[in-house]
């Protein structure tokens, strides 16, 4: 029988043990690994990537987010990128997790895109004891995080059936990307440099800059996605996201972009924005013109 026959019994079954939420426990955080990281250089606190889990006190409808704080892949906006955005995910009834990736320049590729597969595998293993389904995981990227979310959306794979941990066995493809100001592209014309050096050093030959290039890598296995920029972002140039969805849309890989005239860099929210605060509100239409806002 194919696998994903049965994946929607499961889902079922996750929902129907959906345990009850204490609106007054705080968010429990564990690590991706339990003996330690792959390639970790140490053993201090960020050596160690984690995720932290934010249940929602209210029915939960089966679809979980993770979520990846921007910072230039050398430190992360935890706030802003991170525990605001899931509490807002949680008023939705959606289940979300912030992501702790490991950083440069004392991590390089392919440690962070490590950080956000197994990420990935691990919520699909444990679905049915975070009550959610194992086919509506999606990941959220910032800025950098978006980076690493776009990555993680063009370079997956099915799992290992076989491997002797069983967090490996799942498929690390999200089943959605959603792209808030996004690093996508490593072309000098339009790449963050400060991302691009702490994520691969100094003078990356171009087999590397294409390598993580996300938009050269879009297929039609791509997750849909959503997607928003500023076009006076003069961090993160608005042309990465705009390639990243002609790329999507040249694969025929359902897609929404929204593009605003103004605003900075890395506002996450922007609830005090007139303007940049209606893209949580686009991003809710969009999560639920997908279903993923019911049960």
């Amino acid at each position: 029988m194919k696998p994903w026959i049965l994946l929607p019994l499961v889902a079922a079954l996750c929902l129907a043990q959906a345990p009850r939420v204490d609106p007054n426990a705080e968010p429990e955080t564990f690590p991706l690994w339990s003996g330690g990281a792959p390639g970790a250089l140490g053993t201090a606190d960020d050596d160690k990537p984690t995720l932290t889990v934010f249940r929602t006190t209210l029915r939960a409808n089966g679809t979980a987010v993770i979520i990846a704080p921007g910072g230039g892949y050398t430190h992360l906006a935890m706030n802003n990128e991170g525990r605001q955005v899931a509490g807002w995910f949680n008023a939705m009834g959606v289940t979300a997790f912030v992501l702790k990736y490991r950083l440069g320049p004392r991590y390089h590729h392919p440690i962070e895109l490590g950080d956000a597969q197994r990420a990935i595998r691990l919520v699909r293993a444990r679905a049915a004891e975070f009550a959610i389904s194992p086919d509506r995981i999606g990941i959220m990227g910032f800025s950098a995080g978006g980076h690493l979310a776009a990555t993680a959306g063009t370079k997956f794979d099915s799992g290992n059936p076989n491997a002797p941990d069983p967090l490996d066995r799942p498929s690390s493809r999200p089943d959605f990307l959603i792209l808030a100001y996004p690093v996508i592209s490593f072309d000098p014309a339009i790449a963050h440099g400060g991302s691009v050096r702490a994520l691969v050093g100094d003078q990356p030959d171009q087999k590397l800059r294409d390598e993580l290039s996300a938009e050269l890598h879009v297929t039609s296995a791509t997750p849909p996605t959503f997607l928003f920029s500023t076009t006076a972002d003069t961090t993160v140039p608005v042309e990465n996201t705009v390639r990243f969805y002609l790329a999507l849309r040249s694969a025929k890989v359902p897609a929404e972009m929204h593009i605003f005239e103004n605003g900075a860099h890395g506002g996450g929210l922007w609830f005090s924005d007139p303007a940049l605060s209606l893209w949580p509100q686009l991003l809710t239409n969009w999560l639920r013109g997908r279903g993923l806002l019911t049960k």
